[in-house]
Protein backbone atom coordinates (compact mmCIF):
# COMPACT_ATOMS: atom_id res chain seq x y z
CA UNK A 1 0.00 0.00 0.00
CA UNK A 2 1.03 3.76 -0.39
CA UNK A 3 2.18 5.42 2.80
CA UNK A 4 -0.39 7.46 4.75
CA UNK A 5 2.48 9.97 4.60
CA UNK A 6 2.36 10.50 1.24
CA UNK A 7 1.75 13.63 -0.15
CA UNK A 8 -2.23 14.84 -1.16
CA UNK A 9 -1.73 14.38 -5.11
CA UNK A 10 -0.06 11.42 -6.31
CA UNK A 11 2.20 10.89 -9.44
CA UNK A 12 1.47 7.63 -11.49
CA UNK A 13 2.09 6.20 -15.10
CA UNK A 14 -0.65 4.89 -17.90
CA UNK A 15 0.87 1.25 -18.66
CA UNK A 16 3.61 1.24 -21.53
CA UNK A 17 7.02 2.29 -22.13
CA UNK A 18 9.21 2.27 -24.96
CA UNK A 19 10.46 -1.20 -25.03
CA UNK A 20 14.50 -1.06 -24.31
CA UNK A 21 16.80 -1.58 -27.71
CA UNK A 22 18.51 -4.89 -25.85
CA UNK A 23 15.49 -6.59 -24.83
CA UNK A 24 13.87 -6.19 -28.95
CA UNK A 25 17.56 -7.61 -29.86
CA UNK A 26 17.80 -10.48 -27.45
CA UNK A 27 14.57 -11.29 -26.21
CA UNK A 28 14.56 -14.35 -23.14
CA UNK A 29 12.55 -14.56 -20.00
CA UNK A 30 15.22 -12.99 -17.84
CA UNK A 31 16.00 -10.33 -20.27
CA UNK A 32 12.21 -9.18 -19.85
CA UNK A 33 12.22 -9.65 -15.89
CA UNK A 34 15.46 -7.10 -15.94
CA UNK A 35 13.85 -4.79 -18.13
CA UNK A 36 10.83 -4.66 -16.15
CA UNK A 37 13.40 -4.10 -13.24
CA UNK A 38 14.54 -1.45 -14.70
CA UNK A 39 11.04 0.33 -16.00
CA UNK A 40 10.11 0.64 -12.64
CA UNK A 41 13.36 1.64 -11.35
CA UNK A 42 13.68 4.66 -13.28
CA UNK A 43 10.01 5.63 -12.43
CA UNK A 44 10.75 5.43 -8.71
CA UNK A 45 14.09 7.30 -9.16
CA UNK A 46 12.03 10.11 -11.06
CA UNK A 47 9.57 10.07 -7.87
CA UNK A 48 6.16 8.24 -9.19
CA UNK A 49 4.32 7.16 -6.38
CA UNK A 50 2.06 4.55 -8.46
CA UNK A 51 4.45 3.44 -11.44
CA UNK A 52 3.47 0.47 -14.05
CA UNK A 53 5.36 -2.38 -15.21
CA UNK A 54 5.65 -1.18 -18.45
CA UNK A 55 3.52 -3.84 -19.95
CA UNK A 56 7.07 -4.70 -21.93
CA UNK A 57 5.51 -8.30 -22.73
CA UNK A 58 2.38 -7.24 -24.33
CA UNK A 59 4.74 -5.26 -27.07
CA UNK A 60 4.58 -6.83 -30.91
CA UNK A 61 6.13 -6.00 -33.47
CA UNK A 62 3.76 -7.11 -36.09
CA UNK A 63 1.28 -4.72 -34.75
CA UNK A 64 3.25 -0.97 -34.83
CA UNK A 65 0.22 1.08 -34.75
CA UNK A 66 -1.18 -0.14 -31.74
CA UNK A 67 1.73 -2.16 -30.06
CA UNK A 68 -0.10 -5.57 -29.56
CA UNK A 69 -1.64 -4.28 -26.64
CA UNK A 70 -5.29 -5.76 -28.02
CA UNK A 71 -3.58 -9.06 -29.42
CA UNK A 72 -1.94 -9.61 -25.91
CA UNK A 73 -5.39 -10.78 -24.72
CA UNK A 74 -7.62 -11.70 -27.27
CA UNK A 75 -4.76 -14.07 -28.80
CA UNK A 76 -5.12 -15.77 -25.84
CA UNK A 77 -9.01 -16.18 -24.89
CA UNK A 78 -10.89 -19.64 -26.00
CA UNK A 79 -13.13 -19.74 -28.44
CA UNK A 80 -11.02 -17.40 -31.07
CA UNK A 81 -9.21 -17.85 -34.06
CA UNK A 82 -6.17 -15.27 -34.86
CA UNK A 83 -5.57 -16.39 -38.65
CA UNK A 84 -7.97 -13.74 -40.32
CA UNK A 85 -8.59 -14.58 -43.98
CA UNK A 86 -9.64 -12.31 -47.45
CA UNK A 87 -13.48 -12.31 -46.26
CA UNK A 88 -12.93 -11.96 -42.07
CA UNK A 89 -10.93 -8.47 -43.46
CA UNK A 90 -13.76 -7.63 -45.41
CA UNK A 91 -16.45 -8.20 -43.26
CA UNK A 92 -14.53 -6.52 -40.58
CA UNK A 93 -13.86 -3.19 -42.98
CA UNK A 94 -17.61 -3.08 -43.49
CA UNK A 95 -17.78 -2.12 -39.88
CA UNK A 96 -17.61 1.99 -39.97
CA UNK A 97 -17.00 2.66 -36.01
CA UNK A 98 -13.66 0.69 -36.65
CA UNK A 99 -11.89 2.03 -40.01
CA UNK A 100 -8.77 3.36 -38.37
CA UNK A 101 -7.67 -0.26 -37.56
CA UNK A 102 -6.86 -2.65 -41.26
CA UNK A 103 -8.46 -6.09 -40.07
CA UNK A 104 -9.83 -7.43 -36.92
CA UNK A 105 -7.62 -8.39 -34.59
CA UNK A 106 -9.20 -11.99 -34.70
CA UNK A 107 -12.58 -13.86 -35.46
CA UNK A 108 -14.62 -15.25 -32.68
CA UNK A 109 -15.61 -18.69 -33.25
CA UNK A 110 -17.16 -19.68 -30.13
CA UNK A 111 -17.77 -19.23 -26.66
CA UNK A 112 -15.12 -16.73 -25.10
CA UNK A 113 -13.16 -18.33 -22.39
CA UNK A 114 -10.23 -17.57 -20.32
CA UNK A 115 -8.09 -19.38 -22.63
CA UNK A 116 -4.61 -19.67 -21.96
CA UNK A 117 -4.60 -15.92 -21.02
CA UNK A 118 -2.81 -15.71 -17.04
CA UNK A 119 -2.80 -12.55 -16.07
CA UNK A 120 -1.98 -13.38 -12.30
CA UNK A 121 1.45 -14.61 -13.55
CA UNK A 122 2.07 -11.40 -15.42
CA UNK A 123 1.28 -9.13 -11.99
CA UNK A 124 3.18 -11.53 -9.99
CA UNK A 125 6.27 -11.10 -12.90
CA UNK A 126 6.47 -7.57 -12.03
CA UNK A 127 5.78 -7.81 -8.15
CA UNK A 128 9.01 -9.40 -7.45
CA UNK A 129 10.79 -6.52 -9.25
CA UNK A 130 8.80 -3.72 -8.54
CA UNK A 131 10.36 -2.33 -5.19
CA UNK A 132 7.09 -1.47 -4.15
CA UNK A 133 3.24 -0.55 -4.60
CA UNK A 134 2.46 -0.47 -8.55
CA UNK A 135 -0.62 -0.48 -10.96
CA UNK A 136 -1.53 -3.40 -12.77
CA UNK A 137 -3.80 -2.69 -15.93
CA UNK A 138 -5.73 -4.77 -18.45
CA UNK A 139 -7.92 -3.90 -21.49
CA UNK A 140 -11.36 -3.07 -21.25
CA UNK A 141 -13.77 -5.97 -22.16
CA UNK A 142 -15.56 -3.34 -24.76
CA UNK A 143 -12.48 -1.89 -26.78
CA UNK A 144 -11.36 -5.69 -26.79
CA UNK A 145 -15.13 -6.88 -28.48
CA UNK A 146 -14.57 -3.90 -30.61
CA UNK A 147 -11.65 -4.76 -32.69
CA UNK A 148 -13.35 -8.62 -32.96
CA UNK A 149 -14.83 -10.64 -36.00
CA UNK A 150 -18.12 -11.92 -34.24
CA UNK A 151 -19.08 -15.43 -35.62
CA UNK A 152 -20.53 -17.17 -32.73
CA UNK A 153 -22.68 -14.88 -30.64
CA UNK A 154 -24.01 -12.19 -33.41
CA UNK A 155 -24.58 -9.92 -30.75
CA UNK A 156 -22.47 -7.17 -29.41
CA UNK A 157 -23.65 -7.07 -26.36
CA UNK A 158 -23.32 -10.58 -25.48
CA UNK A 159 -19.37 -10.57 -26.91
CA UNK A 160 -18.31 -7.62 -24.85
CA UNK A 161 -19.94 -9.30 -21.09
CA UNK A 162 -18.26 -12.70 -22.44
CA UNK A 163 -15.08 -10.94 -22.42
CA UNK A 164 -16.15 -9.23 -19.26
CA UNK A 165 -16.54 -12.42 -17.60
CA UNK A 166 -13.31 -13.64 -18.43
CA UNK A 167 -11.31 -10.93 -17.10
CA UNK A 168 -13.24 -10.68 -14.20
CA UNK A 169 -12.30 -14.48 -13.22
CA UNK A 170 -8.69 -13.82 -13.23
CA UNK A 171 -8.55 -9.96 -11.80
CA UNK A 172 -9.23 -11.39 -8.27
CA UNK A 173 -5.72 -12.75 -8.24
CA UNK A 174 -4.00 -9.89 -9.12
CA UNK A 175 -1.00 -8.90 -6.16
CA UNK A 176 -0.69 -5.46 -6.76
CA UNK A 177 -2.02 -1.79 -5.60
CA UNK A 178 -4.40 -1.34 -7.98
CA UNK A 179 -6.05 -2.63 -10.94
CA UNK A 180 -6.55 -0.47 -13.61
CA UNK A 181 -8.73 -0.94 -16.85
CA UNK A 182 -8.21 0.80 -20.21
CA UNK A 183 -10.43 2.16 -22.50
CA UNK A 184 -9.81 4.26 -25.77
CA UNK A 185 -12.96 3.47 -28.03
CA UNK A 186 -16.24 4.22 -25.79
CA UNK A 187 -15.15 8.44 -25.72
CA UNK A 188 -16.36 7.95 -28.99
CA UNK A 189 -19.19 5.85 -28.90
CA UNK A 190 -21.13 7.08 -26.02
CA UNK A 191 -24.38 5.98 -27.06
CA UNK A 192 -22.72 2.64 -26.06
CA UNK A 193 -21.73 3.53 -22.17
CA UNK A 194 -24.37 1.88 -20.67
CA UNK A 195 -22.92 -1.69 -21.90
CA UNK A 196 -19.68 -0.42 -21.67
CA UNK A 197 -20.38 0.54 -17.98
CA UNK A 198 -21.84 -3.18 -17.20
CA UNK A 199 -19.01 -5.01 -18.69
CA UNK A 200 -16.38 -2.62 -17.10
CA UNK A 201 -17.98 -3.14 -13.73
CA UNK A 202 -18.26 -6.64 -13.88
CA UNK A 203 -14.45 -6.49 -14.06
CA UNK A 204 -13.97 -3.93 -11.27
CA UNK A 205 -16.43 -5.93 -9.07
CA UNK A 206 -13.72 -8.39 -8.99
CA UNK A 207 -10.95 -6.49 -7.89
CA UNK A 208 -9.99 -6.43 -4.48
CA UNK A 209 -7.86 -3.59 -4.27
CA UNK A 210 -7.68 0.00 -5.66
CA UNK A 211 -9.64 0.58 -8.55
CA UNK A 212 -8.83 3.05 -11.55
CA UNK A 213 -10.24 3.33 -15.33
CA UNK A 214 -8.05 5.31 -17.89
CA UNK A 215 -10.20 6.38 -20.50
CA UNK A 216 -8.77 8.73 -23.57
CA UNK A 217 -9.76 9.83 -27.37
CA UNK A 218 -7.23 6.89 -28.73
CA UNK A 219 -3.52 6.51 -29.67
CA UNK A 220 -3.46 4.41 -32.70
CA UNK A 221 0.01 5.14 -34.03
CA UNK A 222 0.31 8.09 -31.60
CA UNK A 223 -2.60 9.90 -33.03
CA UNK A 224 -5.84 10.61 -31.74
CA UNK A 225 -8.74 8.67 -33.29
CA UNK A 226 -11.89 9.61 -31.63
CA UNK A 227 -13.94 12.80 -31.36
CA UNK A 228 -16.11 13.47 -28.10
CA UNK A 229 -16.00 15.81 -25.08
CA UNK A 230 -15.85 14.39 -21.43
CA UNK A 231 -19.32 16.39 -21.08
CA UNK A 232 -20.98 13.52 -22.81
CA UNK A 233 -19.80 11.43 -21.08
CA UNK A 234 -20.12 12.32 -17.00
CA UNK A 235 -23.47 9.92 -16.85
CA UNK A 236 -21.77 7.12 -17.76
CA UNK A 237 -18.61 8.28 -15.78
CA UNK A 238 -20.69 8.21 -12.95
CA UNK A 239 -21.63 4.78 -13.11
CA UNK A 240 -19.15 3.33 -12.46
CA UNK A 241 -17.65 1.35 -9.34
CA UNK A 242 -14.60 2.20 -9.30
CA UNK A 243 -11.83 4.94 -7.04
CA UNK A 244 -10.42 6.39 -9.31
CA UNK A 245 -10.17 7.91 -13.22
CA UNK A 246 -7.33 8.48 -15.04
CA UNK A 247 -8.13 10.68 -18.11
CA UNK A 248 -6.16 12.73 -21.10
CA UNK A 249 -6.02 16.29 -20.26
CA UNK A 250 -3.61 17.72 -21.23
CA UNK A 251 -4.30 18.81 -24.41
CA UNK A 252 -7.80 19.17 -24.00
CA UNK A 253 -9.93 21.79 -24.26
CA UNK A 254 -10.89 24.02 -20.71
CA UNK A 255 -14.48 22.89 -20.91
CA UNK A 256 -13.24 19.55 -20.60
CA UNK A 257 -12.31 20.61 -17.34
CA UNK A 258 -15.83 22.35 -16.52
CA UNK A 259 -17.58 19.50 -16.95
CA UNK A 260 -15.49 16.91 -14.66
CA UNK A 261 -16.76 19.40 -11.80
CA UNK A 262 -20.44 17.10 -12.39
CA UNK A 263 -18.36 14.52 -11.46
CA UNK A 264 -19.71 11.85 -8.74
CA UNK A 265 -17.57 13.28 -5.49
CA UNK A 266 -16.89 9.83 -4.40
CA UNK A 267 -14.56 8.99 -7.60
CA UNK A 268 -11.21 10.68 -7.70
CA UNK A 269 -9.95 12.79 -10.91
CA UNK A 270 -6.80 11.46 -12.67
CA UNK A 271 -5.15 14.49 -14.28
CA UNK A 272 -3.27 14.47 -17.12
CA UNK A 273 -1.07 16.70 -17.28
CA UNK A 274 1.88 15.12 -19.72
CA UNK A 275 1.20 15.20 -23.80
CA UNK A 276 2.40 11.72 -25.37
CA UNK A 277 1.62 12.94 -28.77
CA UNK A 278 4.33 15.39 -29.01
CA UNK A 279 8.16 15.11 -28.41
CA UNK A 280 7.69 18.46 -26.45
CA UNK A 281 9.29 17.94 -22.85
CA UNK A 282 7.03 19.47 -20.79
CA UNK A 283 8.73 21.87 -17.88
CA UNK A 284 7.40 21.15 -14.41
CA UNK A 285 6.23 25.05 -14.01
CA UNK A 286 4.01 24.09 -16.79
CA UNK A 287 3.21 20.68 -14.72
CA UNK A 288 2.35 22.64 -11.64
CA UNK A 289 0.13 25.30 -13.85
CA UNK A 290 -1.55 22.59 -15.28
CA UNK A 291 -2.96 21.12 -11.66
CA UNK A 292 -3.05 24.75 -10.56
CA UNK A 293 -5.75 25.11 -13.53
CA UNK A 294 -7.26 22.07 -12.09
CA UNK A 295 -7.82 22.94 -8.89
CA UNK A 296 -9.23 26.13 -9.28
CA UNK A 297 -11.80 24.89 -11.60
CA UNK A 298 -12.98 21.42 -9.73
CA UNK A 299 -12.13 22.46 -6.19
CA UNK A 300 -9.89 21.40 -3.75
CA UNK A 301 -8.78 17.77 -2.84
CA UNK A 302 -10.40 16.58 -6.39
CA UNK A 303 -7.66 15.66 -7.83
CA UNK A 304 -6.31 12.70 -6.81
CA UNK A 305 -3.43 11.70 -9.27
CA UNK A 306 -1.09 13.51 -12.09
CA UNK A 307 -0.25 11.30 -14.99
CA UNK A 308 -0.14 11.47 -18.86
CA UNK A 309 -2.43 11.32 -20.86
CA UNK A 310 -1.41 7.59 -22.25
CA UNK A 311 1.31 5.28 -22.36
CA UNK A 312 4.75 5.53 -23.90
CA UNK A 313 5.20 3.06 -25.87
CA UNK A 314 5.36 5.14 -29.32
CA UNK A 315 7.96 7.50 -27.22
CA UNK A 316 11.67 7.23 -27.75
CA UNK A 317 13.01 6.17 -23.93
CA UNK A 318 14.73 9.80 -23.73
CA UNK A 319 11.71 11.50 -24.59
CA UNK A 320 9.55 9.41 -22.22
CA UNK A 321 12.36 9.53 -19.54
CA UNK A 322 12.36 13.17 -19.33
CA UNK A 323 8.70 13.35 -19.27
CA UNK A 324 8.49 10.84 -16.56
CA UNK A 325 11.39 13.38 -14.26
CA UNK A 326 9.11 16.69 -15.22
CA UNK A 327 6.17 15.13 -14.12
CA UNK A 328 6.97 14.05 -10.71
CA UNK A 329 9.03 17.91 -10.52
CA UNK A 330 6.19 19.42 -11.70
CA UNK A 331 3.38 17.99 -9.09
CA UNK A 332 5.99 18.79 -6.08
CA UNK A 333 6.77 22.12 -7.74
CA UNK A 334 2.80 22.45 -7.09
CA UNK A 335 2.45 21.27 -3.96
CA UNK A 336 5.55 23.32 -2.52
CA UNK A 337 7.67 20.02 -2.02
CA UNK A 338 10.48 21.02 -4.67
Amino acid sequence: MISSTAPRILTTTVGSYPVPDWLVALPSEQALLDATRVVFGLQRQAGIDLPTDGELYRFDVNHPDTNGMIEYFVHKFGGVRRDVGRPDTAAFRAKAEMRFRHKPAAVVTGPITEGVLNLPEDCARAASVAGGPFKFTLTSPYMLARTLLDEHYHDFAKLTLAIADALAAQVGELSCACVQVDEANIPGNPTDGPLAAEAINRVLDAVRVKKAVHFCFGNYAGQTIQKGEWAGLIAFLNSLRTDHLVLELAHRPPSDLEALKDLDARIGIGLGVVDIKVNHIETPEEIARAIERAEQTLGPNRVRYVHPDCGFWMLKRSIADRKIAALAKGRDLYLGRA
